[in-house]
């Protein structure tokens, strides 16, 4: 069990609307909200369950009408200071979340049934969610105010979650002996610790303000409480949470002060025996609060044979809590290591210079090793995946195909004929029935005509299958996708209004008229290759003038070769439509939107140069991960509102695919130049063997309007 002081997302003024109580429900995920008077005070329950009795019961649904108007008022409630087992009792399989209210029945509180999740501020933490990732600044900031603010900006640089500080009021924390100015009746360890915190410690006043300052950059703010006084301030701040140091996850006094905040608790395990840490995860169950642990080892810097990570499943174990892990070695490859075993929390020290004075310092990261640390751990989380039935890939399904082997024909067979052991090869391409599968097709009966070498496909295995082209009636133009050797082939039985010549750079080498050997009653569209001979990509915004130089020279040799095509095509456009895929790609992280203008503007450079008079060049929008480089590469976006103005000004068609965009259908801009409209129109891009409309038709055009 959960108690949550954080209770705004589960309750709705009973005034309300229930359009607003449905959103409500929506957003907290728990299915429910109470409804209040102006006071706070209860007057009933709304779950989703309540809103479709509702609905079914309207003769005409009006989802303005205040939510009182189908509240429950038959609902479970506790105190907040009821014991917890009573609590407990009211939870059933039906009930996930029970209001706790104070004498006056006005809520105060929410109890939980505990989660798989950990949510502190905005971040839910846990299995299907990010990990979270705390840059430790502590007294790292050495008492000056700038350097915290420094600390900050770097830690949100960096890409942290979270700008960890520690607070301490000296005079409650320690014994009095030890805050005098000689504090020689301790031992040496706690009279350099002493001496340093005397001389390091940011003011209450400033402390909070570096907490705003946090807000103001959007990087959540967390601190660590070691003592009374110190809990009182941060709480009275507002703070979200709190994170408990690893002295004091035995410290049962200040951890009972903890959980009477009901804020959540990030509690590091350093320097504690399994015993003392089952004691605390007990007395933090028993009081319904929200806590996560952290595995920790509390040396500094803790050797690499000392870490243990493997404790992390056991420290789950006993938990039953999301779990982390709070690093003290030096580097970052530990911390990174520690997703493998569980950890969804990950804590490194940071610093500006590892050479300020203070133990912390020495172990921390600086910010390119701190942005290294989230970097690498983002590949990671993303590398972990589900366990769940292995599934090909998109990247591993283009090379199954590629490198992948098939079954084939190694003579002619009429169709009806039986298909024998001998007839049968295995043979690359991968594009037909896997060898495994060979056995299953010994015996068959053949199903069509074979040609030597022809694949055997599944189709083949089926005893009735018939195959039998034919011709179609569509309300638009439409068309498939074609390869020189496969033209005659695919169109021979059929009628496609055009075809899309989808070239490999090997195609504008080859003799076109031992393949186009005679003329064509449609139209065509040519895609240019992305790839050409020795690796060349094509890319025509790179910054080595030399590669974008030698990409329009072979986008040129397309135009070249687009022209000796289109003469065996009656029905050709005036300017045959080219459809490319510009460049622009990125491998670790998506382009800075201060250099994409620039980007866009070498791509409409380069078309000027080559020569369009009887072809129209249209740049084709692309995902962000598209099949290049395994799918690894971050392509740049050419829907966006300044390719649009740069295009428009120089009236270029952009191919905009449905299946490439997050747009969809028709999207009409108006005003975004003067005296101009744009009219976007998305064609639906569908690689199946007959696919609507004339596809790679005139797409969608930027229409300058004078």
């Amino acid at each position: 069990m959960i108690i949550d002081k954080e209770f705004a997302p589960y309750i709705l003024l009973e005034e309300n609307s229930i359009l607003e109580a449905l959103n409500k429900i929506n957003t907290n995920n728990s299915r429910i909200l109470f409804t209040i008077t102006n006071s706070g005070v209860i007057q009933g329950v709304v779950s989703d369950g309540d809103v479709r009795r509702w609905l079914t019961v309207q003769d005409k649904v009006d989802l303005n009408v205040a939510v009182l108007n189908l509240h429950n008022k038959s609902y479970h409630s506790a105190r907040l200071d009821d014991p917890s087992f009573m609590i407990e009792k009211l939870f059933s399989n039906s009930i996930n979340v029970v209001p706790l209210t104070d004498r006056n029945n006005r809520i105060v509180a929410v109890a939980k049934k505990q989660s798989d999740v950990f949510e502190i501020g905005n971040h839910k933490i846990g299995k299907d969610h990010p990990v979270f990732i705390i840059a430790e600044i502590g007294n790292n900031h050495n008492g000056d105010c700038d350097l915290a603010i420094k600390l900050v900006d770097e830690a949100v640089n960096s890409g942290a979650d979270c700008a960890k500080f520690q607070m301490r009021d000296l005079n409650s924390l320690y014994r009095q002996s030890s805050n005098k100015n000689s504090s020689v009746s301790e031992d040496l360890g706690s009279e350099y610790v002493i001496d340093l915190l005397r001389k390091y410690q940011l003011s209450n006043d400033d402390m909070l303000r570096i907490f705003d300052y946090c807000h103001e950059k959007g990087i959540m703010p967390l601190c660590t409480p070691w003592d009374v006084s110190s809990i009182k301030i941060l709480n009275n701040y507002g703070m979200s949470g709190f994170k408990v140091a690893s002295a004091d996850l035995v410290n049962h006094h200040l951890l009972e002060k903890l959980i009477a905040t009901h804020k959540p608790l990030i509690c590091s395990t350093g320097m504690s025996r399994e015993e003392e840490i089952v004691e605390s995860v007990k007395l933090l169950r028993n009081s319904g609060a929200q806590f996560s642990l952290l595995h920790c080892n509390s040396t500094y810097p803790a050797p690499f044979k000392d870490v243990n990570l493997t404790y992390l499943r056991r420290l789950s174990e006993i938990g039953q809590c999301v779990v982390g892990y709070s690093g003290h070695e030096r580097g970052i490859n530990v911390a990174i290591a520690s997703l493998g075993f569980g950890a969804k929390i990950i804590e490194k020290h940071f610093s500006l210079d590892r050479n300020m004075e203070g133990n912390d310092h020495k172990v921390s990261l600086l910010p390119h090793e701190f942005s290294t640390l989230v970097k690498g751990i983002r590949e990671v989380e993303e590398s972990i995946g589900s366990g769940k039935v292995r599934e090909i890939t998109q990247g591993e399904l283009m090379n199954r195909e590629v490198l992948g082997k098939s079954l084939v024909i190694n003579c002619d067979l009429e169709k009806g004929k039986v298909i024998k052991e001998s007839m049968i090869d295995i043979r690359s391409p991968g594009q037909g029935l896997p060898p495994y599968q060979k056995k299953e097709l010994v015996g068959k009966k053949a199903t069509h005509d074979f040609s030597s070498d022809d694949f055997f496909f599944p189709s083949d295995l089926e005893n009735n299958f018939q195959y039998k082209s034919r011709k179609f009636n569509f309300k638009r133009k439409w068309g498939i996708p074609v390869r020189f050797h496969d033209l005659d082939g695919l169109t021979c039985n059929t009628n496609p209004d055009l075809v899309e010549f989808h070239l490999s750079y090997k195609d504008l080498n080859v003799d076109i008229d031992s393949y186009l050997t005679k003329k064509y009653d449609m139209d065509l569209v040519i895609h240019a290759p992305e790839l050409f001979s020795g690796d060349h990509i094509l890319d025509l915004c790179s910054r080595n003038k030399e590669y974008r130089e030698r990409s329009i020279r072979e986008l040129q040799r397309v135009v070249d070769i687009t022209r000796k095509i289109r003469k065996s095509f009656h029905k050709a456009t005036e300017r045959t439509l080219i459809i490319v895929n510009v460049g622009g790609a990125t491998q670790d992280t998506p382009l800075d939107s201060s250099k994409r203008v620039e980007m866009y503007k070498m791509i409409a450079d380069s078309l000027s140069e080559i020569d369009q008079h009887d072809v129209e060049i249209i740049p084709q929008t692309m995902p962000p991960f598209h099949g290049t480089l395994g799918g690894s590469a971050i392509i740049i976006y050419l829907w966006m509102a300044k390719i649009l103005l740069l295009f428009v000004r120089n009236i270029i068609i952009v191919f905009v695919l449905m299946s490439h965009t997050l747009s969809w259908p028709v999207i009409i801009i108006n005003g975004l130049l003067r005296n101009s409209l744009i009219t976007l129109v998305l064609i639906q891009h569908i690689f199946t063997l007959l696919m609507p409309m004339g596809l790679m038709a005139k797409a969608f055009r930027l229409v300058r309007v004078k």
